[in-house]
C-alpha cells in the first residue's frame, strides 16, 4: 500500500473534519495539488466559501496550492477582489451599488492588483492564518497560527505575527538548496512511500541517494 488515494475526499474513516481538497474544490481559478488537506470540524467541503475570500472570476487571479500541504482550521486567502481604489478622497466602492453611482466605476488599472497567490509544496499554514493577495509562499515553509502574511515567504522559512516576520529557517541554506533540488513531492507515490523514513527523519543523504 502507498497511502490513501489523493482523489479520496475524506481519507480518515470516521474523521470527516479532514479532507483532501483536490476532490472537494471545483473552481476554475483554484488549483490544489494531491494530498493537500484542510482540517475543519465544520467540514472541509466548505473550504471555498469560507476560506477563499473576494475571489471574483472577472478579476482573473488564481489561487494555487501545492501538494502535501497542511491547512489548519480558519486559514483564509484574501484575493485581489478585496482591493479598493485608494488614490481618491474616498475608498468607498460607490459604483458597485449602481443606481446612478456607475460614473465612479474604476478604469482598467485603477484597482490594486498583486497577481496570483501561490502556496508551494509541503507548506503548513497554521490555525486562523491569513494570506494576503499575491503572496507566494515557498516550499516547506511554516506559517504560525493567527499570522497575517503580507509578503513572500522563502522556502523552508518559519514566519509568524501580524504582519508575519521571519522567525527562523528550518534548515541551513545548503540543506534547503539540496531539498529544492531533490523535490521529493514530485516523486511517484511509490517512491515517496519507500523513502518516508528519510523524509520525516531529515536524512538528506539518503534522499539524495534515492534520486
Amino acid at each position: 500500500m502507498h497511502g490513501p488515494s489523493p482523489d479520496q475526499a475524506y481519507p480518515l474513516p470516521g474523521f470527516p473534519q479532514v479532507g483532501f481538497l483536490k476532490p472537494l474544490v471545483s473552481a476554475p481559478n483554484v488549483v490544489v495539488g494531491d494530498y493537500t488537506y484542510y482540517d475543519d470540524p465544520d467540514g472541509p467541503e466548505h473550504f471555498l466559501a469560507r476560506c477563499v475570500l473576494y475571489h471574483y472570476p472577472f478579476v482573473g487571479d488564481k489561487l494555487v496550492i501545492g501538494k502535501f500541504c497542511a491547512l489548519a482550521r480558519g486559514v483564509r486567502f484574501v484575493m485581489n477582489g478585496a482591493n479598493h481604489r485608494i488614490a481618491g478622497f474616498s475608498t468607498y466602492p460607490f459604483y458597485i451599488f449602481g443606481t446612478g453611482w456607475e460614473s465612479a466605476a474604476p478604469q482598467p488599472g485603477d484597482l490594486p492588483y498583486k497577481g496570483d497567490t501561490v502556496i508551494g509544496h509541503d507548506v503548513w499554514l497554521g490555525y486562523d492564518s491569513m494570506i494576503m493577495p499575491g503572496v507566494q509562499i515557498g516550499h516547506g515553509a511554516i506559517v504560525a497560527a493567527c499570522s497575517v502574511v503580507t509578503k513572500d515567504v522563502p522556502p523552508y522559512a518559519v514566519v509568524g505575527g501580524n504582519p508575519a516576520q521571519l522567525i527562523r529557517y528550518r534548515f541551513p541554506q545548503d540543506v534547503v538548496s539540496r531539498l529544492l533540488q531533490i523535490a521529493w513531492w514530485d516523486w511517484p507515490v511509490e517512491k515517496v512511500t519507500k523513502n518516508l523514513k528519510s523524509i520525516v527523519g531529515a536524512d538528506i543523504a539518503a534522499l539524495e541517494s534515492a534520486t
